[in-house]
């Protein structure tokens, strides 16, 4: 990765006609890539970061609204447009600002695009899951805020309120038509060791907002999302 102020544009000119000829299966890369980096700053552990928090939930449920119209209604101008402006607020620092951040979610997808060739969306949606199910304790407070303010899970205990969360999330990708498990990407072989060697080869040992996850739970969370 390529960091600098110095490469961030003034301004952007944002025009969602331009959309319109994109391939079915990158529309629904858009839509989940700007979902999990809304995630990896806001799936963590609380701050009271009360602003934060509401952009980036109101961001997730214009996703999940808007998401599956892009596929059904390629030409809407209105839901191109809310896709597009989601995206931006998604990650240019705003939804950021001052909370904890993840981003081991990327980190280990970008492992499974290097070895396997697959998007970068598709390893998003296959690593999110298992992740979130790893790490469920350490996220346990945000999990739960999650599961109520974005997808209205209200009853059952906490820990079925997580559970449901996870399969929403999962059940999202999916309806994009992006798989959520390695195995349907018509893999023959996850090559673990070859992604873990990168992880430790990448310095990618200590990851997540707390940099508790080594190189021994990035391969559990990898054998997960099998």
């Amino acid at each position: 990765h390529f960091f600098s102020p110095f490469v961030m544009p003034r301004f952007a000119v944002l025009d969602p006609v331009l959309t319109y000829t994109l391939p079915e299966r990158q529309v629904a890369n858009g839509v989940v890539d700007a979902f999990v980096h809304i995630v990896e700053q806001y799936l963590t552990y609380p701050v009271n970061a009360k602003v934060q928090d509401r952009f980036a939930e109101g961001l997730l449920l214009t996703l999940i609204e808007e998401g599956p119209k892009a596929l059904a209604e390629p030409h809407n101008y209105e839901v191109r447009a809310n896709i597009m402006w989601s995206a931006t607020m998604a990650l240019n620092g705003l939804i950021g600002a001052g909370v904890p951040q993840d981003w081991a979610t990327h980190m280990l997808g970008h492992e499974l695009t290097a070895l396997h060739g697959l998007d970068h969306a598709q390893t998003l949606a296959v690593v999110l899951p298992a992740l979130l199910q790893a790490k469920r304790k350490q996220k346990h407070a945000k999990l739960l805020q999650y599961a109520e303010r974005v997808w209205g899970l209200h009853s059952g205990s906490e820990a079925e309120r997580i559970d449901d969360a996870i399969a929403a999330t999962r059940d999202f990708f999916e309806r994009m038509g992006v798989k959520t498990r390695l195995r349907d990407y018509g893999l023959k072989d996850l090559g673990i060791d070859t992604l873990i060697g990168k992880l430790g080869e990448h310095g990618m040992t200590r990851l997540g907002e707390h940099g508790d996850i080594d190189l021994v739970q990035s391969q559990h969370i990898y054998e997960a999302a099998w």
